[in-house]
């Protein structure tokens, strides 16, 4: 058999056994440009997948897959789902994922330890960023039988599209899924009739990351036009916050951002603004955001389900359902 290492369509096929996290191609097909395009070369966090090239730098796409021309999807490939041995005791991997949140993240650390995970992978994230690295790195370590534990779908993807493929893609591999809290918390079947609930879901968490992106830019907005209130003026200004939040926003700490506020007035005029006062302030426009998130998105919950479980209202299968979790 000829080496990987010199057969590009052999290692192609290797690397086409996995579906791309990044431009979301199912297995069988290679990996294409957001223009449309069959990608020159695969994904990262595709091609490291395959336990011989998990330290390649890149693995170029084959002529044979027409780099560069319209992307067309390949022949799909089917391979028959993992048998779980039997009579062994469950093992469980963990995943948690956060933004920012250092506490948040602990919550859901100390949520999988209770759970009893026996390995838990983690990360901090940029919402800018694509991949998800210790999300994969988890699904690689599962064995047929085990279990992957979360503490709520979210934890699994971007995008609605990604959460939906989670389930499939672990099914394959012959591991459960299991999610500690939202609105299925247990062991996922994505052939139950928990699929349909599984599905609303994962549409209300984009539509809930989106609602926060536009009432960030709207939060934005509001403040650069707002003039000054009366009474004694506040450490950080509305305009200091407004700059703040972009800077925020650009990925900039937080120390980072107060030392470039200066304090206009006052006795402390022209010194910059403390790291405490820029957190309070900070903190303050965050939870208002989620305060007004949480309120349109239970008016939202309560409107839709009556129509998505036929009349059972909140209840499925004898459970009550949660909306999801804080993204």
């Amino acid at each position: 058999m000829t080496s990987h290492s010199i057969d590009g369509s052999a290692l192609a096929d290797q690397v086409e056994l996995y579906a791309c996290p990044r431009c979301t191609v199912d297995a069988g097909s290679p990996c294409r440009t957001p223009r449309g395009m069959v990608a020159s070369t695969y994904h990262t966090g595709r091609f490291i997948l395959v336990p011989a090239l998990a330290k390649a730098a890149a693995v170029p796409t084959p002529r044979d897959r027409r780099p560069g021309k319209p992307w067309r999807p390949g022949a799909p490939v089917v391979r028959p789902p993992a048998i779980a041995p039997k009579n062994l005791p469950d093992i469980r991997i963990g995943y948690a994922r956060c933004s920012t949140d250092d506490q948040e993240l602990a919550a859901q650390l100390d949520a999988l330890k209770a759970a009893g995970c026996r390995r838990i992978f983690h990360e901090k994230v940029s919402t800018r960023q694509r991949t998800l690295p210790k999300l994969i790195e988890a699904v690689e370590f599962t064995e047929p039988g085990d279990i992957l534990s979360v503490t709520n779908l979210d934890r699994l993807g971007r995008d609605a599209e990604e959460l939906l493929a989670a389930p499939r893609r672990l099914a394959e591999r012959g591991v459960r899924l299991e999610m500690l809290g939202g609105p299925l918390p247990g062991i996922y079947d994505p052939n139950g009739p928990g699929r349909i609930v599984f599905a609303v879901f994962a549409a209300f968490a984009e539509a809930l990351r989106d609602g926060i992106r536009e009432k960030t830019l709207a939060g934005l907005a509001s403040a650069e036009q707002r003039g000054r209130r009366g009474g004694r003026p506040p450490v950080v200004t509305d305009d200091m916050l407004t700059i703040a939040l972009k800077r925020r926003a650009e990925g900039q700490s937080v120390t980072s951002i107060a030392q470039g506020l200066i304090i206009p007035t006052g006795a402390n005029a022209g010194k910059p603004v403390s790291k405490s006062a820029l957190y309070e302030a900070l903190k303050a426009y965050d939870e208002q955001q989620a305060d007004e998130i949480r309120r349109e998105r239970a008016a939202l919950a309560a409107a839709a389900l009556p129509e998505l479980v036929d009349g059972e209202s909140a209840l499925y299968g004898g459970q009550q359902l949660a909306a999801p979790a804080d993204l």
